[in-house]
């Protein structure tokens, strides 16, 4: 099977995704996505008829997001009308699954030259005038009595509580992924794939990461109030159903112990990213010197009422396709949905704390749902550059019970 080549990764940075208090809250999503996209062309001298495709990962397609968001944004970009695009929904894992599966495309043959991102305005979540239902089954209750699927942030308390990890520990998990974003800023460890966002009349709009709190402390952290016990407790029709009712209907006797809270949970923000993946044959007939290869990519799933699982087994069905051990991984990259996330599956795999998210996650970062796979993997060639290493691994859990993986390996 040929080989997948990733030639660059370039990303926006995060914005506040509320409205009056971000500074990208007033661009349309197709101009975020346009960035990137333009990006990656002017970067690599791209010759835009070229891209077979694009793939975009966007969660809410409703309102401006709607309506195939990566056509109009490789449109709004200057692309050739002639490369396509496509728009994916897996939930947090689309940013992951859009580059999984340009770099299946050009594995298996059919395509030389694919564009892979995504892009998710969370400002505007809410105000697409949707009548979407509130839990994941979207009302049907015949779905709803196979798996029950609550809120996510009540999934991640029934986690914590299942397995015994207390407030403080991720608490503590909270404080290292603030340090780390931190540092990780002030020592430019984000700058190459970094792009500033501009309004349409030329004025900067953002160029720096604008959710991170460096200010952060334990004793901060410890005083904010659980957010998930009064959602938990909503009810959300008329028989009474309640997100807690929900995750009693697979665990009877589980007293949720509420553990989560604004600074032990991914961030509402603003974000785009993309990649330019290449077959060798394209890239060395026009001289382009990737940066690093797919090894090999997987997707798992696991119980749709806890929701937040299926990372674990992913890692180990991505480790097992590539013919790896954890052990030959030199980073990982777990996105920071929830505290409770990356502290399981750090524990679950044994692994060394020193190699997860060393710059830092979606906890200090923020989290654009469409957006962050492609983010984190962008993040990770960056990073194995920087440290001289050769294997990283990137996961995430998505709603809905399910988590994408990718394995890949700098090349020199």
């Amino acid at each position: 099977m040929a080989e997948a080549w990733i030639i660059d990764a370039c990303r926006t940075p995060r914005g506040i995704g509320k409205v009056g208090k971000g500074a990208l809250t007033d661009i349309h999503p197709q101009r975020l996505g346009a960035t990137v996209l333009k990006a990656l062309a002017e970067r690599n001298d791209l010759n835009t008829a070229d891209v077979e495709d694009v793939i975009w990962g966007t969660s809410s397609q409703r309102g401006k997001q709607g309506g195939d968001l990566g056509r109009m944004s490789a449109l709004d970009a200057g692309y050739d009308v002639r490369s396509s695009a496509m728009t994916l929904d897996r939930f947090c894992g689309s940013g992951i699954t859009s580059v999984n599966i340009a770099a299946a495309n050009i594995m298996s043959g059919m395509e030389d030259l694919v564009v892979a991102g995504g892009a998710e305005m969370m400002s505007l979540h809410g105000q697409g005038g949707s009548n979407a239902s509130p839990f994941m089954d979207n009302g049907n209750t015949h779905l709803r009595e196979m798996h029950p699927q609550p809120h996510q942030g009540v999934c991640a308390d029934a986690i914590a509580t299942l397995e015994n990890i207390p407030r403080e520990a991720l608490d503590a998990l909270a404080l290292v992924s603030q340090q780390r974003a931190d540092h990780a800023i002030k020592n430019g460890h984000f700058d190459k794939s970094l792009v500033p966002v501009y309004h349409d009349d030329g004025t900067l709009a953002l160029d720096k990461e604008e959710f991170p709190r460096p200010q952060t402390t334990l004793e901060g952290l410890g005083n904010l109030k659980a957010s998930f016990g009064a959602i938990a407790d909503f009810e959300l029709d008329e028989e009474g159903t309640t997100f807690r009712k929900l995750v009693l209907q697979r665990y009877p006797d589980l007293k949720i112990n509420h553990v989560h809270h604004a600074g032990n949970s991914s961030g509402v923000v603003d974000g785009a990213a993309a990649l330019l993946l290449a077959s060798p044959e394209y890239a060395k007939a026009h001289g382009m010197k990737p940066r690093a290869r797919v090894v090999a990519m997987a997707n798992m799933g696991d119980s749709p009422t806890l929701m937040l699982n299926a990372p674990v087994p992913a890692a180990r069905k991505v480790l097992q396709k590539a013919n790896m051990k954890l052990e030959d991984i030199d980073l990982i990259e777990i996105n920071e949905a929830f505290a409770v996330v990356t502290e399981k599956f750090i524990r679950d795999l044994d692994l060394d704390r020193d190699i997860v998210n060393v710059n830092g996650g979606a906890m200090a970062l923020g989290h654009p749902i469409g957006a962050t796979g492609s983010i984190l993997i962008g993040t990770m060639v960056d990073e194995l550059e920087r440290r001289d290493k050769q294997f990283g691994l990137i996961t995430m859990c998505a709603a809905g019970g399910m988590a994408p993986a990718i394995i890949i390996e700098r090349m020199q």
